[in-house]
């Protein structure tokens, strides 16, 4: 519990939309042409060592005073054996974005590919959040819940006496992924800024209880799943089971709003409710939905919703302080133990490149 963080610069920065293009060649599909992702997993890295270049750059730090770089990478394919359901077959999970060539742009020492110890150890590669939320977001006599709501929700349950091995993780279901997807492909935006097209609209009990059928929500826990399961073909099938390919585009968003929500929701109280946690940490892009976040106020009354930036991290820069300190306890030696449980084992992760 030694670990301490400090956020000293950050910014997000987004891909042209020529490497979008390239990327959803291979995202999340069971097809591919090889040659693609081949060339990518080079491509992805270089182009991440040139954002880096570019802001140490901006920030006026030169390359020669950063320790290291973790790069997660960009995942192209999620297969648990959950999924996939091939017994031979471990759980398997892929993110392009070479280290080595990341390494060699910058001249600085890179981890990266940090899932595949947490799938050779027994886990899902997913999620990872836990062993940076215990590290850095752990208080004495106070139950929290860390609430990420990306493509995919998670969250991971600290106890407030501090033991590792009370610590939860688990995949939630949909996070933005399938509202993103459906908002680019009907509206020709990133996304709905502020649940601004949702909230024209209102929710159809039929579509929202043909979406939460999926044998997900049904299985044990803790589970990971992507937009691999979750995606405007899922959303097509339930449309069409339901009998609600009629429905407006703002009920249909409406509708993936609250299906974000009720299964957030119902994971958490499936693991803890007689022990709601006192607070919730959101981070990711849902946090800026109010549909969502006003849903999940009122069905945890007496639990307060608050945001990383109120501890001193900042939601959006979340997911990269949690892989930063990955490689620094991976660079350090440091490893917790969590007890031997299913989905958290214990040990320290990260595949090292050097730049020479």
């Amino acid at each position: 519990m030694d670990t301490k963080v400090k956020v000293l610069k950050f910014e997000t920065v987004s891909f042209a939309e020529d490497v979008k293009i390239e990327i959803r060649k291979i995202f999340a599909k069971k097809e591919i042409d090889f040659q693609q992702l081949c060339v990518l997993n080079p491509w992805v890295g270089n182009l991440h060592g040139e954002i880096v270049n570019q802001l140490l750059e901006k920030w006026g730090i030169p390359n020669s005073e950063v320790d290291c770089i973790a790069s997660h990478g960009q995942t192209v394919f999620h297969a648990p054996k959950i999924q996939h359901k091939i017994e031979k077959f471990p759980n398997a999970t892929l993110q392009i974005g070479d280290g080595d060539h990341l390494a060699v742009k910058t001249g600085i020492i890179t981890l990266s590919d940090f899932r595949q110890k947490h799938c050779a150890a027994g886990g899902e590669g997913a999620p990872l959040a836990v062993y940076g939320d215990y590290l850095i977001f752990s208080e004495k006599d106070k139950n929290r819940i860390l609430l990420n709501m990306g493509g995919i929700s998670n969250f991971t349950f600290l106890s407030g006496d501090l033991n590792p091995e009370k610590v939860f993780a688990t995949d939630t279901g949909p996070g933005n992924t399938i509202m993103d997807a459906f908002v680019q492909k009907h509206f020709g935006i990133p996304f709905d800024k502020e649940a601004e097209i949702a909230l024209k609209g209102k929710v159809s009990e039929s579509l929202l209880s043909e979406l939460k059928k999926h044998t997900f929500f049904k299985g044990p826990l803790p589970k990971t799943t992507g937009p691999e399961v979750f995606n405007l073909v899922y959303l097509e099938v339930a449309l069409e089971n339901s009998k609600t390919k009629e429905l407006s585009r703002e009920d249909i968003m409406a509708t993936l709003c609250q299906f974000t929500a009720e299964t957030i929701t119902d994971c958490i109280f499936s693991i803890s409710e007689n022990t709601l946690p006192s607070e919730v940490f959101m981070s990711g892009g849902g946090m800026h939905n109010p549909l969502i976040v006003n849903f999940l106020q009122k069905k945890m009354p007496n639990t307060k919703f608050l945001r990383t930036d109120d501890i001193g991290i900042d939601g959006d820069a979340k997911e990269a302080v949690l892989f930063a300190t990955l490689a620094n306890e991976a660079l350090g030696g440091g490893e917790t133990d969590f007890g031997i449980r299913k989905g958290v084992p214990s040990v320290s992760m990260g595949k090292v490149s050097f730049p020479n």
